[in-house]
C-alpha cells in the first residue's frame, strides 16, 4: 500500500511538469498549426537563469527566499521575452506551414542549445532546496521540496484549465483552434490570438522549467528530454487537445513511475515508446482526436 501511494504522489509530481510543459506544445499546435520543437529551449532558458540567478543572489547576501523570488521572475520574463523574438522574428512568417515551421524550429533548437553552451557553459547546475526535509503522506515519503512544486504546479494547471475554459482569452484560443476563418468571420482577431496564444504557450513553458530546477539538475540541454516526452504526451492525447494532453502526461507519468519502479527505467522509456508507436497505427489521431 505504502508503495503503491509513493508511486501515485511520483506519478503526480512527475505528471504536473509534464502537463505544464505539453500544454505549451498542444496550444501552439492549435492555434498556428505548427509544432514547435524550440519550445524546449524556452524550458530550458528559463531552468538555465533559475539555477544561475539563485545561487548568485545568495552570494549577495539575499535570503533564500527572495533569492528563489526573483530568480523565478527573473527566469520567467527572460523566457517570455525570447519567446516574443522568436516569433516576431521567425515564427510570425510560416504560421499554419507545418513543413517550413518544421524546419525553423528544429534549427532555432540546435542555435539555442550552442547559444546556451557558449552562454552558461556544458557544467550541470544544482539549486538549493528552498524548503528542507521528508513529509510522510499515509506512510510514503516526500521530500518537502517536490511536495511544494508539486502543489504548486498541479494549483497552475487547474489554473490554465480554467483560464482555457471560461475566460474570453481562452475561448478564442478554443475558437481558432478549431476553425479559424470562422473565427475570423466571428469576430476574433487572429493574429492577435495567435501572438497572444504563442507567448501564452511560452510562458506555461517557461514556469515548467522554473519549478522544476531546484529538483533537477539542469544544463544546456535539459529541455531536450522534456521536448521528447512532452510531444509523445499530445500526441497520445490528440495535437491541440488541452485535455488530451493533460491525460497524456499523466499517462507518461505512471508509466515512468510504475516501470521505472517494478521493472528499471529503460524498460519504462522502451514501454513509452511501443504505446506511441501503437497509438499512431490504431488512433493517429489520439485518444481525444485532433483540437
Amino acid at each position: 500500500m505504502e508503495n503503491l501511494l509513493q508511486l501515485l504522489l511520483t506519478t503526480v509530481q512527475i505528471g504536473s511538469v509534464y502537463v505544464l510543459f505539453a500544454l505549451g506544445l498542444t496550444i501552439i499546435f492549435g492555434v498556428l498549426k505548427i509544432v514547435n520543437f524550440a519550445h524546449s529551449q524556452f524550458f530550458t532558458l528559463s531552468a538555465l537563469l533559475v539555477a544561475v540567478v539563485i545561487p548568485w543572489l545568495m552570494e549577495e547576501g539575499y535570503s533564500l527566499f527572495n533569492a528563489y523570488l526573483f530568480g523565478l521572475v527573473i527566469g520567467i520574463a527572460g523566457a517570455a521575452m525570447l519567446g516574443v523574438l522568436t516569433y516576431q522574428v521567425g515564427f510570425r512568417w510560416f504560421q499554419r506551414d507545418m513543413v517550413g515551421s518544421f524546419i525553423l524550429s528544429a534549427g532555432l533548437v540546435l542555435l539555442f542549445e550552442g547559444i546556451y553552451l557558449e552562454v552558461f557553459g556544458g557544467a550541470v547546475r544544482s539549486v538549493p532546496p528552498l524548503v528542507e526535509g521528508t513529509i510522510s503522506v499515509l506512510g510514503a515519503g516526500l521530500s518537502a521540496q517536490r511536495l511544494l512544486i508539486c502543489i504548486i504546479a498541479v494549483m497552475l494547471t487547474g489554473g490554465l484549465a480554467w483560464v482555457l475554459a471560461k475566460t474570453r482569452f481562452g475561448n478564442a484560443l478554443r475558437a481558432v483552434s478549431i476553425d479559424h476563418e470562422a473565427a475570423m468571420l466571428q469576430g476574433i482577431p487572429y493574429k492577435s490570438i495567435a501572438f497572444h496564444g504563442f507567448i501564452f504557450a511560452t510562458l506555461i513553458g517557461a514556469i515548467a522549467g522554473a519549478l522544476i530546477a531546484p529538483v533537477s539538475s539542469v544544463s544546456p540541454t535539459f529541455g531536450d528530454s522534456f521536448l521528447v516526452k512532452g510531444f509523445i504526451a499530445v500526441v497520445i492525447g490528440g495535437l491541440g487537445s488541452v485535455p488530451g494532453a493533460i491525460i497524456g502526461s499523466l499517462l507518461i507519468a505512471a508509466i515512468e513511475a510504475f516501470g521505472g519502479f517494478y521493472f528499471d527505467p529503460s524498460s519504462a522509456s522502451l514501454a513509452i515508446f511501443v504505446l506511441v508507436m501503437l497509438m499512431l497505427l490504431v488512433r493517429p489521431n489520439g485518444v481525444l482526436g485532433r483540437g
